[in-house]
């Protein structure tokens, strides 16, 4: 999944982001509205770490996200 990915999917994915990242607020996620670079931020704000290990949280939950969304699409063909 990429950014662009990830702001047309945001409704669907909001789940998904507190799940991972319970210290996120209704309010963080909805700021937050499927840009890359907020989530980054308000994971390193909210857990106290460093940018670059943010980013490797979210890119990690992309990449994991993204083959869940492609197993569900296999299925669904």
């Amino acid at each position: 999944m990429n950014t662009d990915q990830l702001q047309g999917k945001w409704k669907q994915m909001k789940g998904s982001v507190k799940e991972r990242w319970g210290k996120l607020t209704d309010d963080d996620v909805d700021v937050i509205n499927g840009q890359h670079e907020q989530l980054v931020g308000k994971i390193q704000e909210k857990y106290g770490i460093a940018k670059e290990e943010a980013q490797r949280q979210v890119d990690e939950w992309m990449r994991t996200s993204s083959r869940g969304s492609d197993l569900e699409q296999r299925r669904a063909s």
